[in-house]
């Protein structure tokens, strides 16, 4: 089963409602029993990482997801804020993250901060450090829907799935062994989006 984890965060909805249009069933759940028996699991999110660390520890579900992740070795797909909790912590707060990828959250410092708003907010392209299943199919014009205000700084080079630019070059997707991330909202992002989660169902 598809769950997707409800700690309290994000529009959960969004999700399901993009996973019924591909002809995928989920669950939305914070049941420790439901998420046992997940296939694949989705870490969404949206806001501040110290409120979903505590989200998460509050909820008991840090354990059952550390289980599930690195000793059952199933498939999960980190979005937005989801992503950011996979790393050891966060310029935004002072709990430690799941530390699922050796990587820190840091917060976009602009110069160009007439062009460049924070967040950053709108379209972007995606651009494929390596080749992965996630994307398969995607044209090299392929563009998802952002918000955000941090990105993953990832310690290993070979973790970044992709980048994107916003006066900077960031990590917009992430993938290690069964772990994978997105900074953007493929639940948001029409057409690419619905691939990039049919992908994600069928590939892992």
């Amino acid at each position: 089963m598809i769950t997707i984890i409800d700690y309290k965060t994000g529009n959960l909805g969004s999700i399901r409602n993009m996973l019924k249009k591909i002809g995928e069933e989920s669950i939305i759940t914070s049941q420790k029993d439901e998420i046992a028996g997940a296939t694949k699991l989705i870490l969404p999110g949206v806001g501040a990482f110290d409120t979903g660390m505590k989200n998460l520890k509050d909820l008991d579900l840090i354990d059952i997801l550390d289980k599930k992740v690195l000793n059952d070795k199933i498939p999960v797909l980190g979005i937005c804020l989801g992503m950011q909790l996979m790393s050891d912590k966060s310029e935004e707060g002072i709990l430690p993250g799941l530390g699922w990828i050796n990587a820190e959250t840091m917060r976009f410092k602009f110069v160009n901060t007439t062009e460049y708003k924070i967040p950053h907010m709108g379209w972007n392209f995606v651009y494929y450090k390596k080749e992965s299943q996630l994307f398969t199919g995607m044209f090299p014009d392929a563009r998802f829907y952002f918000v955000h205000s941090y990105f993953l700084r990832a310690d290993d080079q070979s973790d970044i799935l992709s980048s994107t630019r916003y006066e900077l070059e960031f990590t917009s997707a992430i993938e290690k062994e069964n772990i994978l991330g997105v900074q953007f909202h493929p639940e948001k992002s029409h057409k690419f989006g619905m691939k990039l989660l049919k992908n994600f169902i069928d590939f892992y």
